[in-house]
């Protein structure tokens, strides 16, 4: 349920009727819109009387809110969340790329990769230290030591790092990583997701592989029950009965989205395509749907990479496909009046 308040309304009675609100075991969270303060109620609201607050001076609206999402709900927060680490913002009209390598397989290659997409434009340097392989013969990171390095890379680049955690008991060595990533494979894993909900840094939400966007959003929803909203929703394609890509890129889920939620919405073209000459393609037509960032694979010799080559873009690619979304970037600044730059 939200309550939408009038202009300048009397802060006695706010007082009074947030008062009586939680008293009913209600949590309130307040936002600010274009020209209304809103009021979102979290709870058992059914025995909430809408006539008898509506009946009040400083209220001019109450809606139920029929989504089983709340705090992620855009009615309930109708302006952008944005999203920092680091001198880099998501949402909100800030627009970051996050690029690295799959894997961290040494101290040269991760921070020489760094140094290239941070030249490149990269805003936040991606790097797997924890790998969920399909075959438990596959190299499965550097675990530990992969943190370590990615913690290296940053002191050299000064990039906020972004990297994924695979089970809770990693957790403590997650401590300095700036946006923890929670993988494809975890978007429904609901007891990891309500311990990141008392974290209070950066939460990167990928979409499952045959999740809905309603069920990406309950996920982000347990980590906002517990008072972490610094999420950022990724699309990165979803198992369809096509096998020529890797999965199929839902780029209508941007748009989508946007409309449904605050927090912001970047993609991930490598993951979805599984295709290096694909990357490209599809980071600008996410770009243009209105996505608010970009994770892309970066590897300084694809070729030889212990983890996810084919996908992966040469720094030389990485650097001309920045260029293009630039102009892609300028283009949308351009036709909004500046409003998103």
């Amino acid at each position: 349920m939200i309550v939408i308040l009038k202009e300048h309304p009397n802060q006695k009675q706010l007082e009074n009727l947030k008062a009586w609100l939680t008293s009913m075991g209600l949590a309130i969270h307040e936002s600010d819109g274009v020209n209304h303060q809103i009021l979102g109620l979290v709870g058992d609201t059914s025995k909430v009387d809408i006539d008898l607050i509506q009946a009040l001076d400083i209220v001019d609206d109450v809606k139920r809110i029929q989504e089983p999402y709340k705090n992620a709900n855009r009615k309930f927060h109708p302006l952008d969340t944005v999203v920092a680490a680091g001198d880099a913002k998501v949402g909100g009209g800030h627009f970051s790329v996050i690029a690295g390598p799959c894997s961290v397989e040494s101290e040269a290659q991760i921070i020489g990769v760094a140094k290239s997409v941070k030249a490149a434009g990269a805003t936040m340097l991606r790097g797997g230290a924890f790998k969920p392989r399909t075959s438990p013969y596959a190299f499965q990171g550097l675990r530990a030591e992969g943190i370590r390095l990615l913690l290296e890379a940053k002191q050299e680049t000064g990039l906020p790092i972004v990297t994924e955690i695979m089970d809770l008991s990693q957790l403590e060595l997650f401590d300095e990583v700036d946006v923890i990533q929670v993988g494809a494979r975890n978007m429904q894993n609901f007891e990891m997701l309500k311990e990141l909900g008392h974290l209070r840094k950066p939460i990167l939400l990928k979409r499952g592989l045959a999740n809905t966007l309603q069920e990406l959003l309950m996920s982000a929803e347990y980590i906002m029950s517990g008072g972490n909203e610094q999420i950022i929703l990724c699309e990165r394609g979803i198992r369809t009965f096509e096998t020529y890509t890797r999965n199929t890129m839902d780029i209508s889920a941007i748009p989508a989205l946007k409309t449904l939620t605050h927090l912001p919405v970047i993609a991930d073209p490598s993951h979805a395509t599984g295709r290096s000459a694909m990357v490209r393609p599809m980071a600008l037509a996410a770009t243009a749907a209105g996505a608010d960032g970009l994770i892309i694979e970066v590897h300084n010799d694809p070729q030889h990479a212990l983890c996810d080559g084919p996908q992966s873009q040469t720094e030389a690619e990485f650097a001309d496909t920045m260029k293009q979304i630039l102009r892609v970037r300028a283009l949308l600044t351009e036709d909004d009046g500046g409003k998103n730059g």
